[in-house]
């Protein structure tokens, strides 16, 4: 159980269990609605328990808005999720991030670090009765590693992949890779059909994405844009007796509100990365019906921040980019607006990760600095106190976060003379396209740091990550130390070292502010009660939904 107030994880769940450690002190309002939502998510968080799973019944899923397709292995983003119920992966994650058994059902590691022998199981079919082999194991990998959004931070050190027989994978690779195993869980690494996938068009736009033959838990029935997609058993799933739903059906809904009325009116049994405003937490939780837990998103490490187009003026000048930093008064936008709920962000890796750094500049409100950086930077004010005009835009999730953010902002930069017009999008696909074509000055923004850097760090900051499509580098910041920093970081096994090289990445990346941190986003698992073994460890909703089971 995850405690807001003290940003620790609590044994309240437990028997016996009391909150420990002693509650920073925000304003008297944010404290309670802390206090009053930590105490009823442990309250509900832990389901009662029936004696046995049982097979049968469908699963009612709310999803938002904005589904491109049906295959991880070219996209990343909460929808990327629902191909991990389609395919496979080598190996799936426990709750202390070590790998287990999936679709490998044993490897070896050589003594160098250089070569990982996967043996796949025996009985793996895909969806259509294909055999699964290592030929589709080193296919997959080769479509991940060129056209996954963070395909080659993942999987530039493979140097390539044996196949001495059709059950043993032999990934081979160039240097060290310290984050190989956590790439390979299906949500970044499914293993996708050579026999389909492998027939020269482009994988991107492959027609099979919309209607994809997998290797998964769960087999593709039907997708009606803008309503539904269903998914069915797969009854030759190579794991014995699972999965135990009958089908998945996820009914897509454009707005959370509208999301989480179907949910509490019973039209829908699960939402996942609910799109809950803080202060309505409680209420929710206080429904007999419903079940609330923070659990099972440790792995995606999320961190909401203002990105700058660096390409052009007035924020390609990093006086300007400070200002900006120095207007925010993060205490007020965390404490007060978002209810102390969020913990503070300052820097490029979540606070979870062993490699985060502490003590890095925290761009304390300073509106006088922020106007002198103006003045430095060739923003004087005109007689109406106006220094420039410049266009922020939100995406549509995130909305207590990033849109209250947005408004915040606007107001906040009024004050050291620059005028703010927002520019909301209307959904994530025009959001997208605008960010990933670089048609923005700045913009609200998250993204996931993943279980290692390598996986969800390195894309946004690395030079030859400079692509049109979100969550790469689309703010355009290239710095030749951090190249150095972060390519140095992705071949080090060595732990001591690595948190050396990424503390230098950090500190540089604070100064220089291509991206300005905000805080760390929490995200909520609604269920109705009757819903068994949701996956809450550390990957959440983005791993496997084989154990999930109804009772009622």
């Amino acid at each position: 159980m995850y405690d807001f107030r003290t940003h620790r994880h609590s044994p309240l769940g437990r028997p016996g269990g009391r909150p420990s450690g002693n509650p920073a002190r925000p304003l008297p309002r944010a404290a309670a609605l802390a206090t009053t939502l930590c105490l009823v998510l442990a309250a509900l968080a832990f389901p009662a328990f029936a004696a046995e799973p049982r097979s049968g019944g469908t699963l009612v899923v709310a999803g938002g808005a904005g589904l491109r397709h049906l295959n991880p292995a070219v996209q990343s983003g909460a929808h990327a999720g629902l191909g991990v119920q389609l395919f496979a992966g080598l190996v799936r994650v426990d709750d202390g991030f070590r790998p287990r058994p999936y679709l490998a059902e044993r490897w070896e590691i050589s003594g160098d670090g250089l070569s990982y022998a996967f043996h796949l199981v025996p009985n793996a079919r895909f969806h259509d009765g294909t055999p699964i082999t290592s030929e589709d194991v080193a296919f997959s990998l080769a479509v991940v590693k060129r056209n996954h959004p963070f395909g080659m931070a993942m999987f530039d050190a493979v140097d390539r992949v044996d196949t001495p027989d059709p059950l043993t994978a032999v990934i081979r690779l160039a240097r060290p890779h310290p984050a190989l195993m956590q790439s390979l869980v299906p949500l970044l690494m499914p293993v996708i059909p050579r026999h389909v996938f492998g027939d020269g068009r482009d994988p991107k736009t492959h027609p099979m994405n919309a209607a994809p033959v997998g290797s998964g838990p769960f087999r593709f029935k039907e997708w009606v844009r803008g309503q539904h997609v269903i998914l069915e058993r797969n009854d030759d799933f190579f794991i014995e007796g699972r999965p135990l739903l009958d089908r998945i059906v996820v009914k897509f809904f454009n707005l959370p509100s509208v999301r989480m009325l179907a949910l509490e009116k019973g039209e829908v049994d699960y939402y996942p990365f609910a799109g809950v405003r803080f202060r309505d937490v409680p209420r929710i939780a206080d429904n007999p019906d419903l079940r609330v837990s923070t659990r099972g998103y440790e792995a995606l490490g999320p961190l909401n921040y203002v990105e700058f187009n660096l390409r052009e003026p007035p924020f390609d000048d990093l006086r300007v980019r400070r200002a900006v930093a120095y207007a925010i008064d993060q205490d007020f936008l965390v404490n007060t607006l978002h209810g102390g709920l969020p913990r503070p962000g300052y820097g490029p890796l979540h606070r979870s990760s062993p490699f985060h750094s502490d003590g890095l500049n925290r761009y304390p409100v300073d509106l006088d600095r922020a106007r002198k950086l103006l003045d430095d930077a060739g923003y004087a004010p005109d007689a109406e106190g106006l220094r420039l005009r410049v266009v922020l835009d939100y995406p549509p999730f995130h909305v207590d976060s990033l849109a209250t953010g947005a408004n915040y902002i606007r107001a906040q930069l009024k004050k050291v003379g620059i005028a703010v017009d927002l520019r909301p999008a209307a959904d994530f696909p025009s959001w997208a396209q605008r960010i990933g074509s670089w048609d923005y000055q700045f913009t609200m923004n998250s993204h996931w740091t993943y279980p290692d850097p390598v996986i969800g760090v390195h894309r946004i900051y690395l030079c030859g990550n400079i692509r049109k499509t979100v969550w790469s580098n689309t703010q355009g910041y290239c710095n030749e130390r951090v190249d150095a920093l972060l390519r140095e970081a992705e071949s080090t096994i060595d732990v001591p070292t690595r948190k050396a090289l990424y503390a230098e990445f950090q500190r540089i990346v604070n100064r220089e502010l291509p991206l300005y941190f905000i805080n760390e986003e929490p995200y909520v698992t609604v269920s109705r009660r009757y819903v068994m073994d949701l996956p809450e460890t550390v990957w959440g909703p983005m791993q496997p939904m084989d154990r999930v089971w109804l009772d009622r």
